[in-house]
Order: C-alpha cells, then structure tokens, then sequence
C-alpha cells in the first residue's frame, strides 16, 4: 500500500515522538497536543481529547491507545498498524537487550552494585504513582471503599484471577450507582454496530491459549511462552489506567504467585524502563525476557519471551482501539460506560497499595533503601524533577558508594 505525502509526514513525526516520549501518559498527551494538534494540525484538540477520554474507558495503555487512534483518523487502519510498531518496537528492543545483559552479568558485583539505588527508586515512583492516583480518584465514599475493599481483598487474596474480578466488581458497582437508567435506546444503537464475531475472536484468543497452558506437558519448550502469553493478554484485557496499574498486577502475579521471576529482577526492569522514551506496557519485554532467561531458555529464547511479552500484552489494547474508534461518537454518549470508570480507578488504588507493601517485603529492615524510597517520592511530588532524572542520580549513586 502507497502512503501518501501527509501519512507519511505523520510517520516521521510519530518516530520523533516516541524517542522523546518520557513522563507516563500525562506527560505524552501534552507532548500529542504540541507535536500533533497545534503544530501539524493532523486532528482537532477536540478530537485529540475524545481519543484521550476514550483511551481511559478502554483496557490497555492509554498513549499508545491515543497515539493509534490519531493515526487512525489521519490514514486509516494500516497508517495505525505501522504507528503502533513506530511506538512500540524501540523502546521494547531496548527493553529485550537489557533483559538479556542482565542474565548475562546479573551474577557479578558489579551489576548489584549500580542496582543497588535504583530498586527502591523505583519503589518510590510506585508510591508517588499510588499517591497521585489516590488523590485523583478517591473523592467520594464509595470510591474509597472499592480501593479499601481492593486492597484487603488482594491482601488475602494471592491469585491472578482475583484482579480481573475485582476490577469487573468495581465498575459495576460505580456504574450502577452512578447512573441513571435512562439509556436503553442508546445501548441499541451501540451494539447494533458492534460485530458479535469479532467479539467472540477477541474473548477465544484468551480461552484457546489458557487452554493451550493448561493442557500442554510441562516439559514441553513451548509450554512456558504459551502460558506466558495468556497471562499477559489476560492482563491487558484488565489493565485500566496504564502503566501505572501494570506494575502491582504484574508484580503479585509474576513474582509472588507464579515466581517466574525474582523480586530483585522486577524491580531493576521497572526502573531501567522509567529512563527510557515510549511506553511503559515495554516492560514486559524485559520480563519476557528475564523469564525465559531464569528457565534456562538461552539467547533465543528470551527474545522469544519479549515478543510474546509485548504481543500479549499490547494486542488487547490495540483491537479495542481499532474495534471501537469508528463508533465512538456512539459509545461516548453512554454515561454508564464511562461511569464505570471511577470504580474501576479506584479498585485499581487498591491494587497499587497492595503492591507497595509487596515490593518493600525485599528490602527488610534495611534503613538506606526507604531513605531513597521516601526521597524519591519527595523528588516527584514537590520538585519539577522528572522520573528519568531520578533513575540516573540512582544508577550513579550506585557506581560512586
């Protein structure tokens, strides 16, 4: 297929993006507003705010959910499709050669050394992460009780599967006392475009590679990418509110339940992704990385493993995005939908405080790693300090002492 001049001028501009696209999803749609509304004019500020609000309602991440739905409008399904892979292949190639280095020189001084600052800096993007989301979104009564109810319940609750459901729980909850029932005329006109087939291919893929893991020998060398990639499209399915969400998911599934990986590996992933450019859902690549490391799979293997982390965890996002854009003008309209979004947010407050007091349980008693947690926090919350900035002073604390 021949681009055109325009789809191509978009290309350029979205490649630039991504290799300057540092801050989470609140600093990237100010960069999308800059870069795309006011500069080249691709689409409209109302229209860049409506992919935005979209991006929260849908599971997935947010930027590059926005950034595929502008590309959408400027040249169609396959300018979304290369859009995407501008987005998201740097940043996960990164990702997998760090993966791969880490197994490498993991065992070395060295390497625990120039770690040693970062890992519980990247404990304190977290709390500064649950901080914000929490005065975000905890202002109402209910709303801090779906978080306090999230938080106990995945406290007692160790298994993967009780996210999905509480997060289900949160959005209706939130949505049916929110509501008014005023809209069933609406919802016909919704559904009657929306595709039962396409539906059931997006809800099969799941079920066949959840029945694929639970079915295949153990012993066998693609049982483990298999069940991978089912844990990692059922999170993208689940994850609302970004990258920030990802992390308490991925750490209470990956680490505490299933223990493919150590808390140690997590952490310094997590933090080597918070310095680079593009989108933070990339960190699955250096967990798919490190997984297949620790299972013994070689070289080859872990690149497999980041493909089928960053494929598993991106595809949910990206066909919702390309599903539902053609008839958002519909779907916005539906304040049941959107609704559902406070409980869900706050479920997922929940979450990431369950996840603090998860990735403090490493650290034990040790008094310098909450100094750097606590000044790290301070950092982000009363500085203009960016993350980025935060991981090098760490990485070069960790080479001086």
């Amino acid at each position: 297929m021949i681009l055109k001049k325009r789809q191509l001028l978009f290309l350029s501009d979205a490649f630039i993006y991504t290799l300057s696209a540092f801050g989470g999803p609140q600093g990237h749609i100010a960069v999308m507003l800059r870069e795309f509304v006011q500069k080249r004019n691709y689409i409209s500020e109302e229209e860049l705010m409506e992919l935005n609000a979209l991006a929260q309602v849908l599971p997935g991440p947010s930027s590059t959910q926005t950034l595929v739905g502008i590309a959408w409008k400027v040249g169609g399904l396959w300018l979304a499709i290369a859009t995407f892979l501008l987005w998201i292949l740097p940043s996960a190639a990164m990702m997998c050669a760090a993966a791969i280095s880490y197994k490498m020189f993991a065992d070395r001084g060295r390497m625990v050394d120039v770690l040693k600052f970062i890992r519980p800096a990247a404990v304190g993007i977290v709390a500064y992460a649950t901080y914000t989301f929490a005065c975000r979104f905890l202002k109402t009564r209910i709303s801090t009780m779906l978080a306090i109810g999230s938080f106990i319940a995945t406290l007692i609750l160790q298994n993967a599967y009780a996210f999905p459901i509480l997060i289900l729980l949160g959005g209706i909850v939130s949505s049916a006392l929110d509501t008014q029932p005023q809209e069933a005329e609406l919802r016909v006109k919704l559904f009657a475009n929306v595709n039962p087939n396409k539906v059931m291919y997006f809800i099969g893929v799941l079920l066949a590679f959840a029945a694929l893991g639970a079915v295949i020998n153990r012993t066998s060398p693609f049982s483990l990418p298999i069940r991978m990639f089912e844990n990692f499209y059922r999170n993208g399915i689940m994850i609302f509110g970004g990258g920030q969400v990802l992390v308490p998911l991925m750490y209470t599934e990956f680490v505490e339940v299933k223990h493919y990986l150590s808390g140690a590996e997590f952490l310094s992933g997590y933090a080597l992704q918070q310095a680079l450019p593009g989108p933070t859902f990339c960190f699955t690549s250096f967990l798919g990385g490190v997984v297949m490391g620790n299972h013994g799979y070689g070289v080859g293997g872990q690149i497999v493993g980041s493909l089928v982390a960053v494929i598993g965890i991106n595809s949910p996002g990206l066909i919702l995005i390309l599903f539902i854009v053609p008839f958002w003008d519909d779907l916005k309209k539906i304040t049941r939908i959107r609704n559902s979004l406070s409980g869900i947010n706050a479920v997922a407050v929940g979450f990431m405080a369950t996840a603090l007091i998860s990735l403090t349980r490493p650290f034990g008693l040790d008094p310098m790693a909450y100094a750097v947690i606590v000044g790290t926090f301070c950092l982000l919350q009363f500085t203009k300090v960016k993350t980025p900035i935060v991981i090098v002073i760490g990485v070069v604390l960790g080479l001086i002492f």
